[in-house]
């Protein structure tokens, strides 16, 4: 049977017969028929819906609800029956002071009893409210509010309010006080009820507007506008649709009267209440919008002070029930989260914002968070994201061990980078329980011991330093304290605003909280702005305000320490700034002041900012640094020359475009004082070692008469005598101010009066030099003792090189070698001879321009000598960073750290390597190589295609050689003196290197994995080894970049020119460390005492083209902040007899250990004789005595 047809439900009413009794709505549906009903009473049977909807209006309702279906309700059109609403004179029992009579239209009908509001609840609402307009206390403007019911049409609302505002202008400057004291929002509140007709609840919104704008522009009396908000958030989730756009136009008419740091500190505080009140849905999503825009309109650093109190809410919001609310929650979450600056979290905050708001991706967020490598300062508002996450991963049941590892882990990097102990007070005790816990709960060893060393710091940290001094954060109280010790001092001056509300509560509390965040983001401008608007405009206060309340607020965050008094010197610099490098922010809203003839020591860690901060001064990028019409500066670095390589000295400075005017003959003036001979100037640039480079820059530097001299690591490559004279120009010219980047502490120590420190992104200035400083911030002793507390660097172990027992004997040798420069009148190096071994720490050491980079370029084969021999083991593996090695990876500054070395060993070789002058292979030398060669084995004459075998022949080598045409069978092995002979020795050359390349490689895999735990290990964070191009790097990173690059392929020997430059102190100690334990032979060119000392007992003197070598020296170990490794292979070799250069003992050589003596029978005898009276000896002697070890080494 087939289904029956579907009838919707209009056409089955259609098709149903007519009932006389009821006619069709133009709604919809059917009504009984009101001529069907007896009686006359028809107007009773009105729709209560019509009657709702017109009295909702509050208004005049003459011309009807439904004029348009006349045809329909034409008994509905009688308005004229409403006669019994005649009745509101009764309200004339106020006297006056309550409602007057309404102008409501009078109707015959009577209205219904049904529950929807009628005009009589309407009448009942507006009785209440009138009652408790009554019983509130007479007021200037009571008669103004209570007129407002009664009004007809918002014009007439207006007419009342612009009353009300003026009574405000009578009150003078106390004018915001009477908003509590007349009770404004209490009446307010009592307007806006839903009972209420809408024209009142949209006056309540109006009045609020109308009073924000009168305070505008009026500081500090906004203070008392905060309790409006509350109010106007309300509204915003009324039905009318006027009374919502009065509302929004309350909030932001409030938002506008606040100063910025108001919004935050005192605005947004009374949000997030609200949005953790009970309120409306809909008015809540109103309060997000203000938090949004907040977060628009205020500064980033201002508004991380907030992420304590608002990520709690804000995270309530988005896990709301309501799905509308919880979305609007959600991005207002994301976007305040993601103004943090942290660049260790910032790729992580929508993973954060997403377990925030989804408990279930704890494991996945702490597995990221543990891969993190964190390496910037951690601040409340890292710890606000981070804790709520990382605490219920602590505490939750499912947590496996593994996730609980990670997390402990995390806490403990956390924790060790909190530098002020403030930022992680308040979650200490959130963290506590959750790690103790751990520690006494887990099934794991491991993860016990993690927690344990977790708990330990946490602990550490809880129970730190609390004595009575500044933190480096102003607390509530102490702004409020300080504020009030300061008014005090303020003058009786009419023009000062604050005059009458220095004792009113709401202004000190306003003003307190404002000056408490100025403070804390160091933001001396803008406080210097409120305060001088607040205490007024005349010179007295203006100057009250900036030399007495600023500076010593300033005082209190050690950005000075003492007042700049008459006789300290002239100001020549004082400017407030920030400074960016990239997305970095280097420094924030710090100043920088100096002093005429003072000389500035700028210290810091590496990447802190401080050659960025050089260059953006030379460059006149700096806000508010004098330009150079008024300042004359000139920046000095250590830069390579490449176009202008060829020219001689004096054309060189003359091209520079602030000497125009300066003649050649003034130049060369200049030059000469500085050192620069005839005979010097007469070299080109490029020929110049890198110690007269930087004095080349230094002449410049003097020529162009600079009021501030800007030097950056002014000392690298200079010997000690330069260093002298440097030291000596900067003293005697006491008219120059000087900014000083350098991690030589000594030199420091000489020339600097100021020292400035980089601190917390902020610019922290000391009285006196590097020594002084240091007593200050004792933690800043890394700058006179060598340690890798702050930074660590490990070096792979050498592996084993073939024939070699002993770490004494000769790897690589020097015999009689003479070298000169192309063009060059005398030979730099004449007839040197030295040798090293695996033990050898080797300082060497002389005056700029004697030739020690020459003789390691000789040594590891970066040249060829004129005469003479330079011998290696095959198989030795020479790590070389070079005096300008930065010149290499500066032609890869797209790449990053991972890539570059990827690409350099790409091909199991390492290219560096290949470009060796010793390893090209010249034109005549290729055509040389092509001839054929017989070497008697029968076959004639071939030509060697290439080497593809080595393997040990008696002291030397032989080496498998593959003729051109032949096939490999008819392969030969051929002695490498026979190859040598006939001029194939770069490519025996060539092959060793593959071959030491291939074992130094053996185990290690290139893929980026392993090279970023590579450039962990010499201390480059994996961030910047992974994401960051070499074009981006400081110095000093680029420096551990080439460090890393040349142990890839584990070096028995390391050669290092010059390799303090541009270390700060953390990786020079660092670096000490590793050198000092690695078991390698290490030979370094340095004119740093401090660093040589500590590591080197052997010295090589070079000077005049002629090298001395000095006998092993004490090492100062001393020098290290942990006393020193006795063990340390170059002080073991040290008292052992060095390689000898006569000894017959060529690297390739392989002596065979000799066989022990067999002992005769009498021997025999004599040595159980000998045992025999030990033991007797020892059973006489006291209890205690350690037992003698038999051994067949004594002597008789």
């Amino acid at each position: 049977m087939p289904p029956k047809k579907f009838k919707d439900l209009n056409s089955f009413l259609d098709d149903q017969p007519k009932d006389p009794n009821l006619v069709a709505s133009p709604f919809g549906g059917y009504f009984k028929n009101p001529a069907a009903d007896a009686g006359s009473n028809n107007a009773s049977k009105k729709s209560s819906y019509q009657q709702q909807r017109n009295w909702k209006q509050g208004g005049n309702y003459q011309q009807g609800g439904y004029q348009s279906y006349d045809s329909n309700y034409n008994n509905y059109n009688n308005y004229n029956n409403y006669n019994n609403y005649n009745n509101y004179n009764n309200y004339n029992k106020y006297n006056g002071q309550g409602y007057q009579k309404s102008t409501y239209k009078q109707s015959a009908v009577t209205p219904n009893q049904s529950g929807t509001p009628t005009p009589s609840a309407s009448t009942t609402s507006l009785t209440s409210l009138n009652e408790k307009l009554s019983n509130l206390e007479l007021t200037p403007i009571s008669q103004f509010l209570s007129k407002i019911p009664e009004c007809q049409s918002i014009t007439d609302c207006k007419n009342q309010i612009k009353l009300i505002i003026e009574e405000f202008g009578k009150e003078g400057n106390s004018t915001g006080e009477k908003i509590e004291e007349w009770k404004i929002v209490d009446v307010l509140s009592k307007f806006i009820k839903p009972k209420n007709p809408s024209l009142v609840r949209e006056s309540a919104m109006l009045i609020i507007s109308n009073i924000a704008q009168f305070f505008s522009g009026k500081p500090p009396q906004e203070a008392y506008l905060l309790p409006f908000f509350n109010v106007a958030l309300d509204c915003t989730s009324d039905k009318e649709n006027t009374v919502k756009r009065a509302a929004q136009h309350a909030i932001d008419s409030l938002l506008n009267c606040f100063p910025m740091e108001a919004l935050t500190c005192f605005v947004l505080p009374t949000i997030l209440d609200y949005l953790s009140s009970g309120a409306k849905w809909q008015a809540k999503m109103a309060a997000l919008s203000v938090v949004d825009r907040i977060r628009e309109d205020s500064a980033n650093d201002l508004l991380e002070l907030t992420f304590k109190d608002a990520v709690p809410v804000l995270t309530d919001v988005a896990t709301d029930f309501k799905p509308e609310l919880a979305k609007q929650g959600y991005k207002t979450l994301l976007d305040y989260v993601s103004i943090l600056d942290n660049l260790d979290l910032s790729p992580r905050y929508k993973l954060i914002v997403d377990t925030l708001q989804d408990p279930s991706k704890v494991p996945e967020s702490v597995k990221s968070l543990s891969s993190v490598t964190f390496v910037a300062e951690v601040t409340e508002p890292s710890l606000s994201l981070l804790v709520p996450i990382l605490n219920r991963s602590l505490n939750l049941s499912s947590s496996s061990q593994e996730q609980l590892r990670q997390t402990v882990i995390v806490v403990e990097n956390l924790t060790r980078l909190v530098n002020n102990r403030n930022e992680i007070e308040s979650f200490i005790p959130l963290l506590l329980p959750g790690i103790q816990k751990v520690v006494d709960t887990a099934s794991l060893p491991e993860v016990r011991e993690l927690a344990e060393k977790a708990l330990n710091v946490l602990k550490e940290d809880d129970e730190a330093d609390k004595e009575n001094k500044f933190s480096g954060r102003l607390t509530l109280e102490e702004g409020r304290d300080f504020l009030l010790d300061h008014l005090k001092d303020i003058k009786a001056d009419d023009s000062c605003f604050v005059k009458p509300y220095m004792n009113d509560e709401t202004v000190i509390k306003y003003m307190s909280k404002i000056l408490t965040v100025d403070s804390n983001v160091n933001d001396w401008k803008r406080l210097e702005d409120f305060l001088t608007a607040i205490f007024g405009g005349s010179d007295s206060q203006r100057e009250f305000v900036k030399q007495d309340f600023i500076h010593n607020l300033r005082a209190l965050f050690y950005q000075e320490k003492e007042r700049a008094d008459e006789d300290e010197g002239i100001e020549i610099v004082n400017t407030d700034f920030s400074l960016a490098y990239g997305s970095r922010m280097l420094l924030n809203k710090t100043n920088l002041r100096l002093l005429k003839g003072h000389r500035y020591g700028l210290c810091g860690r590496n990447g802190a900012g401080k050659s960025t901060l050089m260059r953006a001064i030379a460059n006149g990028q700096l806000d508010g640094f004098p330009d150079k019409d008024t300042l004359r500066t000139c920046f000095v670095e250590h830069k390579l020359q490449g176009e202008e390589g060829d020219l001689d000295l004096v054309s060189f400075i003359a091209l520079d475009e602030e000497l125009q005017s300066t003649s050649r003959e003034e130049i060369a003036a200049a030059l000469e004082s500085v050192g620069f001979d005839e005979e010097r100037r007469a070299q080109t640039v490029g020929s110049l070692s890198g110690g007269w480079k930087m004095k080349l820059e230094l002449a410049r530097a003097m020529l162009q008469k600079a009021d501030i001299l800007l030097l950056d690591e002014p000392t690298n490559h200079l010997d000690v005598s330069n260093v002298k004279w440097l030291e000596e120009y900067l003293l005697e010219h006491t008219d120059i101010t000087s900014l000083i980047v350098s991690h030589d502490s000594g030199f420091l120590d000489t020339v600097c009066t100021d020292i400035i420190h980089y601190e917390n992104k902020k610019l922290a200035y000391y009285k006196g030099n590097l020594a002084a400083f240091v007593e200050q911030k004792p933690e800043a002793k890394s700058y006179y003792t060598l340690t890798d507390s702050n930074a660590q660097m490990r070096f792979p172990p050498p592996g084993i090189l073939t024939g070699v027992k002993s770490n004494t004997r000769a790897v690589a040798k020097m015999t009689d070698v003479t070298f000169s420069y192309p063009g060059a009148q005398k030979p730099s190096l004449s007839h040197v001879s030295c040798s090293l071994s695996l033990s050898s720490r080797v300082a060497c050491l002389g005056p700029n321009g004697a030739g020690k980079s020459t003789l390691i370029k000789l040594l590891t084969g970066e040249l060829v000598p004129n005469e003479g021999k330079v011998e290696k083991h095959p198989n030795l593996r020479i790590g070389y960073i070079a005096q300008h090695a930065l010149q290499h990876v500066n032609e890869h500054k797209e790449k990053t750290a991972n890539q570059y070395l990827q690409w350099r060993y790409q091909f199991g070789d390492d290219r560096e390597v290949l470009l060796k002058e010793s390893r090209k292979i010249s034109e005549d030398e290729k055509e040389m190589m092509t001839k054929e060669i017989d070497i008697d084995d029968g076959r004639g004459k071939r030509a060697i295609e290439a080497i593809v075998g080595r393997q040990k022949l008696k002291k030397s080598f032989q080496y498998e050689v593959k003729w051109k045409y032949w096939k490999p069978k008819y392969n030969s092995w051929v002695p490498k003196d026979v190859l040598v002979e006939h001029g194939f020795e770069k490519l025996v050359q060539k092959f060793d290197d593959h071959e030491a390349s291939r074992e130094g490689l053996g185990y290690r895999e290139l893929i980026p994995s392993v090279i970023t735990k590579h450039f962990e290990d010499v201390g480059l964070d994996s961030e910047i080894a992974n994401h960051t191009p070499l074009g981006s790097l400081s110095g000093g990173q680029l420096v551990k970049v080439v460090i890393a690059g040349a142990m890839w392929n584990n070096p028995h020997l390391l050669v290092l020119d010059e390799p303090t430059n541009y270390l700060d102190r953390d990786s020079l100690g660092a670096l000490a460390v590793a050198i000092r334990d690695w078991s390698g032979g290490v030979v370094m060119i340095s004119h740093n005492n401090e660093f040589v000392g500590a590591l080197c007992p052997e010295q090589w003197i070079v000077e005049n083209g002629k090298m001395v070598q000095k006998g092993s020296a004490q090492v100062d170990q001393s020098k290290f902040e942990d006393g020193g490794n006795a063990d340390a292979v170059g002080l073991k070799a040290s008292n052992l007899a060095k390689p000898s250069v006569d000894d017959d003992d060529s690297p390739a050589n392989i002596k065979v250990k000799q066989r022990k003596k067999r002992l005769t029978r009498n021997e025999k005898k004599l040595q159980a004789e000998r045992r025999r009276l030990r033991y007797i000896e020892w059973l006489s002697s006291p209890k205690g005595t350690p037992k003698p070890v038999d051994t067949d080494d004594e002597e008789d």
